[in-house]
């Protein structure tokens, strides 16, 4: 048998992936050009190191020898992973390296948007200090208010760690999930019309697999109260955005912080950017040092465990089991990649 070929889009380098290979008869090759180079490359690859790049049907369908796919991010949208669960090949993400930077950075997003502090800030800037104060006399106190989560997984559970000190009461909604998950962290089991119709605050977690995209729409927006917040560090493909900048423009919702697009970044034109009842930032809810670290050794140790012929630690399409010839692998664990 030779060398276990790992292959990755090039660019970046692979330091902090190559410590866990240490000893190991494996190499990580770069691969640069478009889809046929890598389809071509993909043929005598043991594995594939994603990097976030499109793995489409073709490459995988090219990649014979291949034993496992390994992302270095919690969303898995850009791996065709009904094409690798087809071929008997897990796909691994990295679901719980930066779960604390997301769900620090939603709970700014709740905090930001409810105390309009963007809205504060450009009054102080443009010399309008006097309007500060009245217009916050519009809004409740936070104490008491309802915070509804679309989905419940590792983040939204961080995020209701967050919230609770605060006097929030909380709710979710997640099909996937046991209910008895949700109240050790004093969350209660809801509808997703009870998340919509009584949440002061809706925080949207949901990953962007093909049942989720588009999950939110126009029908879904009108339920919500017209005093309300709606929170996104999940995925924007899960949200129809036309339907969200209409209720944001009639009233139908007070207000929007995003922290993800349908497009990004988005177009000059793209409505989002002007209104003044939107609190954005640029898909940097992960971003911290520890970032690039962590979620590289952690894709460095998912191919190492490929290289000994061991079961990863974060399949997020375990079904693969019953298909492949992998069912001769010594497991390791079978945690399902959490909604993000």
């Amino acid at each position: 048998m030779g060398r276990f070929k790992i292959i990755a889009p090039a660019g970046g380098g692979n330091a902090f992936e190559s410590e866990a290979l240490e000893g190991l008869d494996a190499e990580i090759v770069e691969v640069a050009g478009d889809e046929a180079a890598f389809i071509a490359a993909a043929r005598d690859a043991d594995a594939i190191y994603a990097k976030g790049n499109r793995i489409t049907a073709a490459i995988i369908d090219a990649a014979e020898r291949c034993k496992l796919i390994a992302l270095g991010s919690v969303g898995v949208d850009s791996v065709d992973i009904a094409a690798a669960t087809a071929r008997g090949i897990p796909v691994t993400n990295c679901p719980d390296t930066f779960i604390e930077e997301v769900a620090d950075h939603a709970m700014t997003l709740l905090l930001s948007a409810f105390r309009r502090v963007v809205e504060q800030d450009r009054m102080v800037r443009e010399g309008n200090w006097r309007d500060g104060r009245p217009a916050l006399y519009k809004h409740a106190r936070l104490m008491g208010q309802t915070l509804g989560f679309i989905a419940f997984g590792h983040v939204a559970r961080a995020m209701a760690l967050r919230a609770k000190p605060f006097g929030l009461r909380m709710i979710a909604y997640d099909p996937f999930i046991e209910e008895l998950v949700m109240p050790p962290y004093d969350v209660h089991p809801a509808t997703l019309d009870e998340v919509l119709t009584q949440s002061d605050f809706i925080s949207m977690h949901a990953p962007a697999t093909p049942q989720a995209r588009g999950m939110l729409t126009e029908r879904h927006f009108a339920k919500m109260k017209p005093t309300s917040v709606f929170i996104n560090t999940g995925r924007g493909a899960t949200v129809d955005e036309a339907a969200l900048i209409s209720a944001l423009q009639t009233g139908k919702i007070a207000h929007a912080a995003l922290d993800v697009l349908e497009t990004e970044p988005p177009g000059h034109n793209n409505p989002l950017l002007s209104m003044t009842n939107v609190t954005l930032s640029a898909h940097v809810a992960s971003a911290s040092s520890r970032f690039d670290p962590a979620r590289k050794r952690r894709v460095g140790q998912e191919l190492a465990l490929s290289v000994q012929g061991k079961w990863p630690m974060s399949c997020v399409n375990p079904a693969v089991l019953a298909k492949s010839s992998l069912l001769r692998w010594q497991p390791v664990s079978m945690e399902r990649g959490p909604n993000s």
